[in-house]
């Protein structure tokens, strides 16, 4: 008799508050709730639906479910019981049994959840029980916001009293400088006019010249120190003012509402060159890299088959040292006539098409090194393959979109070939204009909407045998089908479609084979501009 969850729902399938008892992962409790409503049956009395793995009890209250999902096992008598003292408490905590008042109460629902189901199973409580339990106080929880209190307001004390030294010496240094400044300016003013006096009067006698212009020499020679040496004060521009470089502490708030809604913003500014430096790839480790990438370009119609199916992949070659330049690669190819294969001109072709060994026309020569930078080296292979057989596409769409009342159901699902496993899978759905986000009613995955672009993204982190199929369902006011399509689809996975394979690195100049790292990637993308995608 285990209770999984228990939860407060809308009847539209929203869920408002949701608490689980056991361990649970977050898409196995979004798919049963949002599995709920639609097990629901309009005009039905009974307070419980069972499917082939839970039991959904459940009461309403007014335009809300009260969800109790629990094991086939469980003991539905005593469910009811749980479920009749959780409908009592929820009037106690929330006022107002709407949307509103439950998410702001949410909080003080889930404590009130807890006292009465404990790891699944229902406590001997009473709603006055649960009140009390809840509301109770602890002397030490109130001994400790004391003391954080008074450490608070004691460190709000000390900041004033800081602060007010501070502003009672900046004050103080304010006079000093204004009274020395005010003392400088008075005896430079005095000296220089006893000067002028000195000077005037010895031009002016016959006698003595020589006695009078000595002492106005030396006279004029200190006015001049004196005027060519003012105050420090007076001179040195004040700290803090002048202009200053830099950007600006306010930030706009346009863009930042641009940001919000998803819409990438690239600011106008040079980063500077230690930012390059530390945001430059770190070197390899490795001596010899050998990339094999591919790029799979497919489109498919809306009413099945192939437009385009387009695959492009590239052999790439990174070495550090020029000493292990002296090198063969050996590569592996199943010789399919569909895909055409294309070597770098200054490869032998004949040793490439007799032995699949890709080596420099001239073997004495090694292969050029790349810097520690150089993420794409150099280019060895190239080869391309298209088909028109839909069986060969690694992943397909289904979408159906249908208009029910005021409302427009669309139900979506991936199928993904056993090829290989695909990871960081996007489905890119266009919307109509909406006011709101769409109402995701079930998915396996998560899922974002870009209300800029008016696009919903389904996002699955990795396809495998666990998940070769998945499914989303989603509402949004009535429009037109035309309007879901077409669909975008990107991915990237571990080994190559054309299964091209390095099987050795082979030294030319004898000694045991090179260590060499191996990198093999193929990335999937169907473009928004592209036919219907369908499947």
């Amino acid at each position: 008799m285990v209770v999984l969850a228990a939860s407060i729902v809308s009847k539209t399938g929203k869920v408002l508050v949701s608490r689980q008892f056991v361990d649970m992962t977050r898409i196995r409790i979004e798919g049963l709730l949002a599995a709920f409503p639609k097990l629901v049956g309009s005009g039905k009395q009974h307070t419980y639906v069972e499917t082939e793995n839970v039991r959904y009890v459940y009461q309403p209250i007014e335009a809300l479910y009260l969800l109790l999902v629990t094991n086939k096992q469980s003991n539905i008598l005593e469910d009811l019981e749980t479920l009749r003292l959780l409908s009592k408490l929820v009037p106690e905590y929330s006022y107002s049994l709407d949307e509103e008042g439950i998410c702001k109460n949410a909080f003080e629902l889930i404590f009130a959840f807890d006292e009465v189901i404990s790891l699944g199973h229902k406590e001997n409580v009473t709603v006055a029980q649960v009140k009390q339990y809840c509301e109770m106080e602890s002397h030490e929880e109130k001994l400790h916001k004391l003391v954080m209190q008074s450490k608070i307001n004691e460190t709000k004390d000390r900041m004033k009293q800081k602060a007010s030294e501070i502003d009672k010496s900046k004050i103080e240094k304010n006079r000093s400088d204004k009274g020395f400044m005010s003392l400088q300016s008075m005896g430079s003013g005095r000296i220089e006019s006893g000067f002028s006096e000195l000077s005037i009067s010895s031009s002016g006698s016959g006698f003595g010249s020589g006695s009078n212009f000595g002492l106005s020499t030396e006279t004029d020679s200190f006015s001049s120190k004196s005027k060519g040496r003012p105050p420090s004060s007076a001179t040195a521009p004040p700290k803090g003012l002048g202009m200053q470089l830099g950007k600006s502490q306010k930030t706009n708030q346009f863009l930042e509402s641009l940001k919000a809604e998803g819409e990438v913003i690239v600011e106008d500014v040079q980063p500077k060159l230690g930012s390059q430096s530390r945001a430059a790839a770190p070197p390899p480790t490795d001596p010899i890299t050998l990339t094999v990438e591919e790029k799979l370009n497919v489109t498919l119609k809306r009413d099945g088959g192939v437009s385009n199916f387009d695959v492009q992949g590239t052999l790439s070659l990174q070495i550090l040292n020029e000493e292990d330049g002296h090198i063969q690669v050996q590569v592996e190819t199943e010789r399919d006539p569909s895909t055409l294969f294309k070597t770098h001109p200054n490869i032998n072709k004949e040793l490439f098409s007799n032995e699949n060994v890709l080596g420099l026309k001239d073997p004495n020569r090694p292969f050029p090194t790349g810097q520690a930078g150089d993420a794409a080296g150099v280019g060895l292979l190239k080869w391309r393959m298209q088909s028109a057989d839909e069986s060969m596409v690694p992943l397909t769409i289904n979408c159906w979109p249908s208009v029910s009342g005021n409302e427009t159901y669309v139900s979506i699902e991936y199928e993904a070939s056993s090829m290989f496993d695909l990871r960081n899978v996007v489905i890119s759905v266009p919307l109509p204009a909406l006011r709101e986000a769409p109402s995701v009613r079930q998915i396996d995955g998560e899922w974002r909407y870009d209300s800029r672009n008016s696009i919903l993204e389904w996002s699955i982190l990795l396809i495998d045998n666990s998940n070769r199929s998945g499914s989303m369902e989603f509402v949004v006011p009535p429009a037109d089908s035309s309007a879901f399509f077409p669909i975008s689809v990107r991915f990237t996975a571990t080994e190559t479609f054309s299964d091209v394979k390095v099987a050795s690195v082979i030294p030319l100049k004898g000694g045991s084979a090179p260590k060499y790292f191996l990198h093999q990637v193929t990335s999937f993308v169907a473009p928004h501009k592209a036919a219907d995608f369908f499947g």
